[in-house]
């Protein structure tokens, strides 16, 4: 669905690239992501990806059309909902989503089915430029859908909403891929990336460092823990084992055999600890 080889882009055009070198592919019906701290180059690989930046070097192919001859009908294809809303504030909700519809030469979705599918209902004829920064996301990305699209481009789904919405939105990814719908993530939120993900690509400073599963990445990283909590003298304890090494197998083993056990779970290492531990940096 994506396939991008040696991508660079320089914003000057002065030999200096923002990004480096970029290669990936991201198959049909999956959930790829790509996670970095701010100015890491995901927006700009974005960009070039949806058309909002021209290519300077490399190959892309998007939903089997090379972005070097660009073409209108793979926009019908194509869905994007960005971080920042660029909704029209003079238009109420439903306006702008039928205004929107009227760009494509393929059938949309009715504008009040998505206003209530992202908790809109009621808020049809209210004016875009009224609506709090959540509502105003929660129509960017209400806009996002309403070509069916089969390549869907979600830049920070989640920010400025509550859990409750975000927990919607979330639902939403979930469902669009199942239906088949291949998702382009770009986020620095490595919960959702690991909730949602097949696969992360690391980016920082405009280099990809590592592609692969967040579950892979975890048993690559990751400790192999086990967290405990049982009763001693009438009192509860908390201890943490390895079970690779050997003293401390045989301790949990003792605290299991002598012990009442309250809780016990394994423990893995986070998205974010990884990041950090492959790239050396931090996500702000």
């Amino acid at each position: 669905m994506i396939s991008v080889k040696n991508l660079s882009h320089s914003y000057n055009k002065d030999g200096k690239f923002q990004v480096k070198d970029v290669s990936f592919e991201v198959k049909k019906g999956e959930i790829f992501g790509f996670l970095g701290p701010s100015g890491a180059g995901k927006s700009t690989v974005q960009n070039i990806l949806t058309g909002l930046l021209q290519l300077q070097n490399g190959e892309v192919k998007i939903a089997d059309y090379d972005v070097k001859n660009p073409s209108k009908k793979r926009f019908n294809k194509i869905g994007m909902s960005f971080e920042q809303s660029n909704i029209y504030s003079k238009l109420t909700a439903k306006e702008n989503l039928d205004f929107y519809g009227k760009l494509f030469d393929v059938s949309t979705v009715d504008s009040k089915e998505l206003l209530q599918l992202v908790g809109l209902q009621g808020k049809e004829d209210k004016k875009a430029g009224e609506f709090s920064k959540g509502m105003k996301h929660r129509l960017t990305f209400a806009r996002s859908m309403i070509n069916n699209p089969e390549l869907w481009f979600l830049d920070e789904p989640t920010t400025g909403l509550d859990p409750s919405i975000a927990a919607d939105i979330k639902n939403i990814i979930k469902e669009k891929n199942d239906e088949g719908v291949t998702i382009f993530l770009t986020t620095h939120n490595m919960f959702i990336a690991d909730e949602l993900c097949d696969r992360v690509a690391f980016i920082v400073d405009g280099e990809i460092k590592l592609i692969d599963s967040p579950e892979n990445l975890k048993l690559q990283y990751g400790e192999k823990l086990v967290e405990v909590e049982y009763i001693e003298n009438n009192e509860t304890k908390k201890e943490t084992y390895s079970t690779v090494l050997p003293e401390d197998k045989e301790a949990l083993e003792k605290v299991i055999r002598d012990h009442e056990i309250q809780t016990m779970h394994t423990k893995e290492a986070t998205l974010e600890e990884i990041f950090i531990k492959v790239t050396g940096r931090g996500l702000v």
